[in-house]
């Protein structure tokens, strides 16, 4: 007679009633979330005191999601931020909507780990073509495209698009790949790169990854260029430094330029730093622009202005996540050059060898850093089959249309000073009084629990206000609201 214990797997039916249930209570939070208090009104440790400090040892089976599911109302819910919020604009949004979790919800169904051909078609092939529609929709260069509309008969395509956790990801993934390309082309010794002061901190984290750079004051390789006076990267100050590094026998490998900074949403001139590049006798040098927010405004043909030159760019990367309705994780980079990409982070054990890599299917773990990745193609293609380009331009309109109604709302009170240019749907602004009225004004609205706003420090400005309108809910009545309770 066995005495083994009997595992107590949730049945197909009881699966069903339960999901049933768990979807009821996500759409319960949709609908509630704007009479939500945006920050939680915890400290440190309030979470964990609610829970057990060791793991249920019996099971708990289907009569235990009683129990789960009231912890998640009493331990859960009150203590998370509320990003879903219509009075959330801080950071920049994360953006979630009812076509993106059904797209992850079928993800964690289906179970797929896609990091061959092999191991799930469906998972590359939709993949490259979800990344391909969005090429043609952000009009990005053909050659970032799987399947090139100018390519010659039997040439193998140069590019491609893949999908990366975040925009951090991609610009180590584009780092990599730069320092793969100079050692093809015989280049060695110092390498060095570039990027503004402005730029996300990313840039400095792959450096540091990669090797070159000891800790984030690390200047050997890397050179922070300073911004101009709308906080844009100078290019005249960027083509001092390459000549510099030239003339004392150093290797430009990679330049990263930024649509969209995370303090102020500055927009590096891509055209001008291409323009230097082949001034200086650096047209190798591998440009990487990290559209990683304000890539999503691309989708809309007036906003195009900021992409100008990114025909030049060896990659590019923008974030769905934030701001085109697709829950986090979802970076979209493209490449001109596979081969750079792959040349860096491609590895065959011999478990992975199957006859479809042989014969050239794209494997998406030559791709990435990690091996494994799951479907998130699916929750893409979910949202641009529901929304179509036209409902995701008419949804960045909107927010730029709120932004440039707040700033409007923000110049007509002489107390308030706007303090950088408004690209696309984030607003910098602070009050005239100086930082520390700045700061104590922002304290005391988050402390409100009715809206929440985060601050930057701005180079010859300060202590900055970010608003920043994007969230999926945020309506006209909620900007109005938001100003009412700053300015009072």
């Amino acid at each position: 007679m066995s005495d083994r214990a009997t595992v107590p797997h949730m049945t197909p039916d009881e699966f069903r009633v339960l999901g049933h249930r768990m979807v009821d209570a996500v759409a319960d939070y949709m609908s509630r979330v704007e009479s939500m208090p945006v920050l939680p009104a915890c400290k440190p440790g309030d979470v964990l005191r609610q829970l057990p400090s060791a793991a249920p040892h019996a099971p708990g089976g289907v009569a235990g999601w009683d129990a789960i599911f009231a912890d998640i109302e009493r331990v859960i819910l009150p203590a998370i931020t509320n990003w879903q919020s219509p009075h959330f604009y801080g950071f920049f949004p994360a953006n979630a909507s009812g076509p993106a979790i059904l797209g992850e919800l079928l993800a964690a169904g289906l179970g797929v780990q896609g990091m061959l051909w092999l191991t799930s078609p469906a998972c590359t092939e939709l993949e490259m073509r979800v990344l391909d529609w969005l090429v043609d929709a952000l009009d990005l260069p053909d050659a970032f495209r799987h399947e090139p509309r100018h390519l010659a008969p039997g040439a193998k395509p140069p590019g491609g698009g893949v999908i990366q956790s975040t925009a951090s990801d991609a610009t180590l993934v584009a780092l990599l790949a730069a320092r793969e390309r100079a050692r093809r082309d015989g280049k060695s010794g110092h390498l060095t790169l570039y990027t503004s002061t402005q730029s996300h901190s990313s840039v400095i984290k792959a450096a540091m990854i990669a090797g070159l750079a000891a800790n984030p004051e690390d200047r050997t390789h890397l050179r922070l260029i300073d911004t101009d006076h709308a906080f844009a990267m100078d290019v005249a100050k960027l083509e001092a430094a390459l000549r510099t590094d030239l003339a004392a026998g150093r290797t430009p490998v990679y330049v990263c330029a930024t649509i969209g900074t995370t303090s102020s949403t500055a927009v590096d001139p891509v055209d001008q730093i291409a323009g230097v590049l082949r001034r200086t006798g650096c047209e190798r040098t591998w440009l990487h622009v990290d559209a990683a927010h304000s890539g999503s405004a691309l989708i809309c043909p007036e906003f195009r202005s900021m992409s100008k030159g990114v025909e030049h760019a060896d990659s590019f990367c923008f974030n769905p996540h934030k701001w085109l309705l697709t829950n986090f994780d979802c970076d979209c980079f493209f490449t001109r050059d596979r081969a750079a990409l792959l040349g860096a982070l491609s590895i065959t054990p011999e478990y992975l060898r199957n006859s479809a890599t042989d014969t050239g299917a794209i494997d998406f773990r030559d791709w990435q850093v990690p091996l494994g990745r799951r479907f998130r193609a699916l929750k893409l293609w979910f949202v641009i089959r529901h929304y179509g380009v036209e409902g995701l331009r008419a949804y960045i309109r909107e927010h730029v249309r709120l932004a440039a109604l707040f700033e409007e709302l923000v110049r007509g009170d002489d107390r308030f000073e706007i303090v950088a240019p408004r690209s696309a749907n984030l607003v910098c602004f602070r009050l005239k009084a100086g930082d520390d009225a700045t700061r104590t004004l922002l304290e005391r609205v988050n402390a409100s629990g009715r809206l929440y706003m985060t601050h930057t420090v701005l180079p010859a400005v300060g202590y900055t206000i970010r608003m920043a309108i994007g969230s999926a809910t945020t309506q006209e009545q909620h900007v109005r609201a938001a100003w009412d309770l700053i300015r009072q």
